[in-house]
């Protein structure tokens, strides 16, 4: 079948040519439409409710809001994991869903929840949905900045919040613009609690009165002249003066008593969990722009920064925006990096032919028919919608080599054919087809089986499955397409290209080196074929050896170009010194020269996206280019300086790269490569075992640092109501519990309303009745019938110790610890650090102990392989079969991967890679191009076979070494090809290029064992079962 559609290509050769023309347009357009990004989304499916509930204590936030929530989203269809948060005044719940799971299907899912469960959360309490992105959704942060000091953070924060942050949001591609740090203006009204007690006012009549002071309303139409007039009555609160001026009542005299009569109003900031920082210089209002699920990163950060340019012009005198973080040049140094390597195999692919065949206008096939199967990929990426990254792109890079295997086996049996019968017009596209058609059907099925061998990554689940499936996708794409291509379109180019003056094999210099290498080595395989086996079976068992020294990990480290720097610290921190840390560590790290801008967060921005309690430092550390660093400095160096440089008491240091960062840590919670989580239902007990983990993993070797959370380390001042004192005044719990929360904590009772600015309107007693745990108990209390009280009267209040966060799993309270490690392998690591864990602790009824973080997901990577490579052998066996129709030549072709196996292992030992995702994918792509070096040897022993009249044993000697001599050239050429294609990946430099090195290292250690042992032990096997039919016959 295969044959026969060669030759009707040949014979429809226009038509194929027209076909042709018409893919490149389509693929031209692809490349073009392809939305591009640095890395593929490797986010879950997941969506995020954010619950408000202001003023409130962890504890209360976790009763009241997370744990109703949780408890109901444990149902949602397709939902693997609930995972809450509880912080003080706000709730995250993140409910993460099955691979696959459409977003906008998952949202409505948790919507409808949502709407079940909302009836049973406290009135306060409001519940969003968070936008529809994802981790990878942080794609352009700016700072406002106003350096001649016109314009204090209030007046930044009204800015970014009212007028930039609507703006952006109508960019396309835009979710969500997240506002972090700055003050929120906020009224407020600190009212004397002697005061209310002289007039007879209570704290919820103020309340009241305060609201009621601020509404508008209509009062429909009339008709007055023939025309229609709207009536509106006005009440706006608008400023002080209007806060002052609301009416509390009228005494006996008949004066009013107003507001301002028993509070100070004044204008402060609000309470705020987030505060942003530039270069140490002090704070700044800052901002993140959350892409949208699915959308071009590329595309959607030069319409923000378009946008931005133009709003600048809009912005008061002296404010500036300035950007803290930009995507779009990790995305443009990852595209450069790949179009180069890409480029740079080109060329080497087409030397290698020209350098081998001696001729130019053969290699013009190979340069002709690559792109086209690279493009042919793009148009599939394109109908997919995969985008274009470097994982996508590295796909058709490792593809390039093993892309044109088949047409250089073609072209080199054209010109065999050529060699015994020249050229003529009457005879070209006989020959060629003749040619094309030896020699394709086993070539086809040899890219066919290079493009299924890549069936087990596709297997891949969560982070490592979106991690290398568009790897997998773009390699099986343009391996399919160079397959097809090399059936039709390539027998076409040679008939019309391969013509002129042809160098004879014998006279070709390269040709004539390679054989004059290989006949003694393939005369002495046929004097002695047995010992040859042994000779092989001894190098693959000593070649196996550096399997066993090394090590495992999850992925290597991707470098992005940024550094995040990701302190841990003990909780309870105030807002004061949580700034003070931050401006400190800035400054530490802007010392460093090769840093060119530092932009530092410490607590959470307002969005859904950042679950970041008070105590978290997120510092995006912009690096000058490589040209301008020190001589000698590498990352590795630099994290090593930064680490010396930065040095501040109670802070734990921690550099991370940004992107893969934020995914771990909605993905898993954990940030380090390692992490513990312990569940249970008592914090206490959790933090106690956590303590233990903290100094039982201390002391095992490789431990670089371990930190355990402080799940009761918060501090609390409780106060407990007690209901028998507080009946004997007339009060309930809720009206002691009113005066707690909107006395001493502040509430927001109102808003104002100012143009397109909404204010609130906080009431709150002066600090000198609330500031200390003696002054509480002194806070005076007007009771129903008048009596003035203090809070000691109906209630004890002590200060206790308590959770300052508490994370749930699942509905389960969790305590986590994270385990960063140096100087050894993530996998032997966990093995020693679980079984010391195993034998030191004991862990109560009723808890549990998880091992987490991207431990988790190699141990998933590792499962899944283990599981489908067997599968994957079993396909290429059978294609095979189907191939040649003999299991004893599909035997001697299999023989091939273990020999390929030792060279791949030998360079990873040598280059101190260890094993890891990224190097199974390499080794899994090494089977198939492997597999192909022994179908083309087979082909080439099996023509000597059928041209000769094999009688005796010395018949099929001869005609081995006829073979396998005839095949030297189009089996080094092959190899050449493929390992030339791949030698810029190996020595490229540049993002992503640590990923695409361990894909390229087994590839290229393995081609050449295999090649070298292949050239003498398939002869040797074919030999011994050629002979075996001979002496039978």
């Amino acid at each position: 079948m295969i044959a026969a559609l060669i030759r009707w290509s040949v014979a429809n050769r226009v038509l194929v040519v027209i076909a042709a023309l018409i893919v490149t347009g389509a693929g031209i357009w692809a490349v073009r439409q392809t939305p591009v990004d640095a890395l593929p989304d490797l986010s879950d499916v997941q969506v995020i409710i954010k619950t408000t509930f202001p003023g409130q204590a962890p504890q209360v936030v976790e009763d009241q809001v997370t744990y109703p929530l949780t408890t109901a989203m444990l149902s949602v269809p397709k939902a693997v994991t609930v995972r809450g948060y509880s912080f003080f005044g706000d709730s995250y719940v993140y409910v993460i869903f099955e691979d696959g799971t459409d977003l906008y299907w998952a949202r409505s899912r948790v919507l409808e929840y949502l709407n079940q469960v909302s009836g049973n959360l406290p009135a306060q309490a409001t519940s969003t949905l968070g936008p529809d992105a994802t981790g990878v959704g942080w794609v352009f942060q700016y700072a406002l900045v106003d350096r001649t000091g016109g314009h204090d953070l209030a007046q930044l924060r009204s800015l970014q919040d009212w007028f930039l942050k609507y703006e952006l949001q109508t960019v396309p591609g835009v979710a969500e613009v997240a506002t972090i740090g700055g003050m929120v203006k906020q009224y407020q009204v600190v009212v004397d609690p002697d005061k209310l007690r002289a007039f007879g006012v209570t704290l919820a009549e103020l309340k009241n009165a305060i609201r009621a002071g601020n509404s508008e309303t209509g009062g429909s139409v009339i008709e007055m002249g023939e025309a229609e007039y709207m009536v509106r009555a006005t009440g706006y609160l608008q400023g002080i003066e209007d806060l002052e001026a609301i009416p509390l009542g009228v005494n006996d005299k008949g004066t009013p008593l107003v507001l301002s009569d028993v509070a100070d109003i004044r204008i402060g900031p609000q309470m705020r969990r987030g505060i942003a920082d530039l270069d140490g210089e002090g704070e700044v209002v800052g901002a993140v722009v959350v892409m949208r699920w699915g959308e071009n990163a590329s595309t959607t950060i030069d319409a923000v920064k378009e946008r931005l340019a133009e709003l600048q012009k809009s912005l008061p005198e002296g404010v500036e925006i300035v950007t803290t973080y930009d995507r779009s040049e990790l995305i443009e140094r990852s595209v450069d990096t790949l179009k180069s390597t890409l480029i740079k195999e080109f060329i080497v692919v087409a030397l290698i032919c020209a350098l081998f065949l001696f001729h130019l206008r053969s290699s013009a096939v190979i340069v002709l028919s690559l792109p086209l199967g690279v493009l042919v990929a793009f148009i599939v990426m394109k109908l997919q919608g995969i985008n274009a990254n470097i994982m996508s792109l590295g796909g058709i890079a490792i593809a390039v080599g093993a892309m044109v295997d088949s047409a250089i086996v073609m072209i080199e049996n054209v010109h065999k054919h050529m060699e015994r019968e020249p050229l003529t017009k009457e005879n070209r596209w006989r020959v060629v087809g003749d040619a094309a058609a030896e020699v394709g059907p086993p070539l086809f099925f040899s890219l066919l089986i290079i493009t299924l061998s890549f069936l087990p990554v596709f297997t891949l689940e969560a982070q490592e499955g979106r991690l290398f499936a568009p790897l997998a996708f773009t390699k099986t794409y343009a391996m399919a397409a160079a397959a097809a291509l090399s059936i039709t379109l390539v027998p076409v180019l040679m008939g019309y290209f391969i013509r002129g003056k042809i160098v004879r094999e014998g006279m070709n210099p390269v040709n004539r080196a390679l054989i004059a290498v290989y006949r003694p080595l393939i005369n002495a395989v046929v004097r002695a074929p047995r010992a040859t086996l042994v000779i092989a079976g001894l190098i693959l068992a000593v070649g196996l050896w550096p399997a066993t020294r090394l090590g495992s990990e999850f992925m290597p480290p991707l470098d992005e170009g940024d550094l995040m720097y990701m302190p841990t610290t003990y909780p309870g921190v105030s807002v004061d010194k949580a700034r003070e840390m931050l401006q400190h560590t800035d400054r530490m790290i802007k010392q460093v020269p090769e840093v060119k801008q530092v932009f530092g967060k410490i607590g959470r921005a307002e969005t859904a996206t950042d679950p970041a309690p008070l105590t978290m430092i997120e510092t995006v550390i912009q690096l000058k280019p490589r040209s301008e660093w020190r001589e000698g400095m590498t990352p590795e160096l630099l994290r090593a300086e930064l680490d010396k440089a930065v040095q501040y008491t109670g802070l734990t240091n921690a550099w991370v790269m940004p992107i893969k960062t934020r995914i771990d840590m909605l993905a898993t919670g954990i940030k380090t490569p390692v992490g513990i989580k312990v569940a249970g239902p008592d914090l206490e007990v959790i933090e106690e075992i956590d303590r233990q983990l903290e100094e039982i993993l201390a002391d095992v070797p490789g431990t670089a640092s371990v930190y355990s959370e402080r799940v009761a380390g918060g501090r609390y001042v409780d106060v407990d109501i007690d209901r028998e004192r507080a009946s004997r005044f007339g009060l309930n719990i809720s009206d002691v519990q009113d005066i707690i929360r909107s006395a001493v904590g502040g509430m927001n009772v109102t808003q104002t309303v100012e143009g397109l600015e909404r204010d609130p309107v906080n009431v709150r007693y002066p600090q000198r009745v609330r500031d200390s745990v003696q002054q509480l108990r002194l806070l005076p209390i007007v009771t129903p019938n008048g009596a003035r009280i203090a809070l000691a009267d109906v209630a004890d209040v002590t200060v206790v110790g308590g959770p300052p966060v508490i994370k749930s799993e699942n509905a389960r309270p969790n305590g986590w610890t994270y385990v960063d490690i140096s100087d050894r392998d993530l996998g032997s690591y966990v093995a020693e650090a679980q079984r010391v864990v195993a034998e030191s602790i004991e862990l109560p009824a009723g808890y549990s102990l998880a091992w987490s973080g991207q431990y988790e997901y190699m141990v998933r990577a590792r499962d899944r392989l283990a599981i489908v490579g067997p599968i994957t052998l079993a396909v290429i066996v059978l294609l095979l079969f189907i191939n040649f129709g003999r299991f004893a030549e599909v035997l001697i072709v299999m023989g091939t991967l273990p020999l390929a196996l030792v060279g791949g292992l030998w360079l990873l030992y040598l280059l101190g890679y260890q094993l890891s995702v990224a190097v199974g994918v390499g080794f899994i792509a090494l089977a198939g191009v492997a597999v192909e070096i022994g179908v083309v040897m087979l082909v080439y022993l099996n023509q000597a076979i059928r041209r000769r009249e094999i009688a005796t044993e010395e018949d099929v000697q001869e005609a081995v070494i006829e073979g396998a001599l005839l095949c030297i050239r189009p089996v080094i050429m092959t190899v050449a090809a493929t390992i030339g294609g791949l030698l810029p990946i190996m020595f490229g430099s540049g993002t992503g290029s640590e990923v695409m090195r361990r894909i390229a290292a087994p590839m290229v250690g393995g081609m050449i064992s295999a090649t070298i042992l292949t050239l003498a032990v398939i002869p040797a096997l074919f030999l011994l079962w050629r002979r075996r039919s001979a002496g039978q016959a």
